[in-house]
């Protein structure tokens, strides 16, 4: 599948299917996160594929709206190293937000391509996730996604006019 249209085609996972995800998936859909852009090329970033049946439902119960994810046979976890982000990008903010969020884009995109789905989980207990999956204190949890072959999709969502967010030479 092309980028463009694997772009295209992504969509919100809402029920995977049991079926075990071959692991030469697995490491392809990684490896495009490690191919993920970041400020200064640190990649300050680990991932933890969860596959145990009983930490998938903890992790589930430390997400809110995420009852699928323990359906999933997978759960990637996207961590943030703090000691290898840039402490200061734009004057305000560390890079690991942006960092991991291309690296996860990087991940539900060439999850698409292989055949697989993913669904965004931000809204987690950190501290459960991290004390579930033994993530250190210098370590930020920053979202998770259920990984699998998809065998409902949420509903489509909207996309804004391209007229609406895109300006030239000046904000308007």
């Amino acid at each position: 599948m092309e980028a463009l249209e694997a772009i295209k085609s992504v969509k919100s996972v809402s029920k995977y299917k049991p079926d075990p995800v071959p692991e030469q998936k697995v490491q392809a859909v990684m490896n495009a996160a490690r191919f993920a852009n970041s400020a200064d090329n640190l990649q300050p970033w680990k991932f933890i594929v969860v596959s145990d049946e009983d930490t998938k439902r903890k992790l589930a119960g430390a997400c809110t709206n995420a009852k699928h994810m323990a359906d999933a046979p997978l759960v990637v976890v996207a961590c943030a190293r703090l000691d290898e982000a840039v402490a200061m990008i734009g004057g305000y903010m560390n890079s690991y937000p942006l960092d991991l969020g291309i690296a996860l884009a990087n991940v539900t995109v060439a999850a698409t391509s292989e055949g697989l789905g993913t669904s965004w989980i931000f809204a987690f207990n950190e501290e459960k996730v991290k004390s579930f999956l033994k993530i250190p204190a210098d370590a930020r949890v920053v979202g998770l996604t259920p990984l699998g072959i998809p065998a409902a999709y949420a509903p489509p969502a909207g996309r804004k006019h391209i007229s609406e967010i895109l300006s030239y030479n000046t904000y308007e």
